[in-house]
């Protein structure tokens, strides 16, 4: 893949998800900018420059997609939807906040199966915990994480807290991409 995919993704979200002016964080936290990278992952356009980033770091073996909802569920689902018509089979799912008191009561909504070899991803991370949280439900459901793949690292400690979980970490792109400074953990 040529790094004008990535650059391409860059400009995208720099023009539709990017925003700037005093932002109260999860964290509690103030901010000069904002990314709501759903902006991208969601139109047609940017979910295609998202998944041609994503398939190009995401390992061979690969054979799930998914994480934490809401954040997760427009990369994986659409990475996975255009994998298939691309020839490359990737099931996506989605790990609920917490378990439904019906059905088989699980946290996993979606196609994953044990043995599943599964990439975890998020469509903006900035401490990482949804990310392990995702990790650990994925894990108990007898599948292996191979890879954490963020649309955007906005805090830059989801790659340490991944390493420390013995976990390969990729970023399609970062907040110093975008210009700014990571918002640390």
């Amino acid at each position: 893949m040529s790094r004008g995919v990535f650059v391409e993704l860059r400009d995208h979200l720099l023009k539709h998800s990017v925003m700037r002016g005093d932002f109260k964080l999860k964290s509690g936290r103030h901010s000069s900018w904002f990314i709501d990278s759903k902006q991208t992952a969601c139109r047609p356009d940017g979910l295609l420059l998202m998944a041609d980033a994503a398939l190009s770091v995401i390992p061979a073996d690969a054979t799930a997609i998914g994480g934490l909802t809401m954040g997760a569920d427009p990369v994986a689902f659409g990475v996975a939807a255009v994998a298939a018509t691309r020839g490359r089979t990737l099931k996506a799912f989605s790990v609920r906040k917490e378990a439904k008191d019906h059905g088989d009561g699980g946290r996993i909504a979606g196609a994953l199966d044990p043995g599943d070899k599964v990439v975890i991803t998020e469509d903006t991370a900035t401490r990482g915990s949804s990310l392990m949280e995702a990790v650990e439900v994925v894990r108990q459901a007898g599948a292996e994480p191979v890879l954490v793949l963020v649309l955007v690292d906005r805090g830059g400690a989801a790659a340490r807290v991944a390493a420390e979980a013995g976990l390969a970490f990729h970023a399609l792109v970062t907040a110093p991409d975008l210009g700014f400074q990571y918002e640390g953990a």
